[in-house]
């Protein structure tokens, strides 16, 4: 009976040591949502990115009009109560285009953030966490990819791909995992020999089961600060394609597709330029004032 004690005293050990890391990973997530609700300016763009879902998810119902829907009897319009924000070349009233345009523009900011961490988490998980060889040949991999230039390589893929909101869901997430990739390998590298870590070894678990439930919940923080900011990036992305013709295809409308088809109008017809450039300027503010909000209440340094 002797000889036991010591095994189970370490066992216990290990238990305790492989089960803290759950409590301070809720303690965590409690305190950052408190500090992010402290942010006036991330509140602020939460709640703006919000409505933006809203508008995107209801689009059918909000948009006055069929975006397709032209009016030859009605071009050129300057803002007016039968057409808030005037209409376009064909008759089509902007208001509902921007509108069908918030839907696309999610679409692109959360699908290709799927594609990237979907790509780049389980690349860095593998290489921070086997190291040796593994990891020499998959960060030689990320530097390879992250030495191309991301926008030049998003156009190359869209030119052989073909426009579409499918092939930028591709282009911009096979081009994109690479910083995600590099933040969770570093984020790996100095939680596997964590205490905990070495415990749920301990324990038996196994190379999936430290992973997916000790190693991954604490690296949680840098990847959802990553995708936070990856969100706009890419909808930026997307309006840069769709402003050179490589992007969404028409009618489908997008707001960088109207900005890129109406800048030649931008003296005499300012209003099919200046508010679709306004709605992703917006756009792109709401996410960075919330991803700054989600950094800052995310890091433990923070009172």
């Amino acid at each position: 009976m002797a000889l036991s004690t010591p095994a189970s005293g370490t066992s216990l050990a290990a238990a305790g040591l492989a089960a803290a890391p759950s409590t301070q990973t809720s303690n965590l997530w409690r305190d950052a949502w408190r500090r992010l609700l402290r942010n006036k300016l991330a509140v602020v763009g939460g709640v703006t990115v919000i409505l933006l879902c809203l508008v995107a998810i209801f689009a059918d119902f909000l948009a006055p009009y069929s975006y397709t829907k032209a009016n030859f009897g009605k071009i050129y319009e300057f803002p007016s109560r039968e057409f808030p924000l005037g209409t376009d070349q064909l008759g089509r009233d902007v208001l509902s285009r921007m509108i069908f345009g918030a839907r696309v523009s999610m679409l692109v900011g959360v699908g290709a953030q799927v594609i990237i961490v979907m790509i780049g988490v389980p690349i860095g998980l593998v290489a921070g966490y086997l190291g040796g060889r593994v990891d020499l040949l998959l960060t030689r991999f990320i530097d390879v990819m992250y030495a191309f230039p991301r926008l030049l390589f998003v156009i190359l893929i869209m030119s052989m791909l073909g426009a579409g909101l499918l092939n930028i869901f591709i282009a911009i997430g096979l081009t994109g995992w690479v910083g995600i990739a590099r933040q969770t390998r570093a984020q790996v590298l100095s939680i596997k020999e964590k205490e905990f870590v070495e415990g749920a070894r301990a324990l038996g678990a196994g190379f999936f089961r430290t992973v997916t439930k000790h190693v991954l919940p604490s690296a949680l923080t840098p990847i959802v600060v990553s995708v936070t900011f990856g969100i706009p990036e890419a909808i930026f992305t997307e309006a840069a394609l769709s402003f050179i013709g490589v992007g969404i295809n028409p009618p489908t409308p997008s707001w960088g597709q109207m900005v890129g088809e109406n800048q030649q109008y931008l003296r005499s017809y300012w209003h099919l330029c200046v508010f679709p450039s306004i709605a992703i300027a917006i756009t792109m503010l709401s996410f960075t004032f919330f991803g700054d909000g989600v950094r800052d209440a995310l890091d433990p340094k923070m009172n």
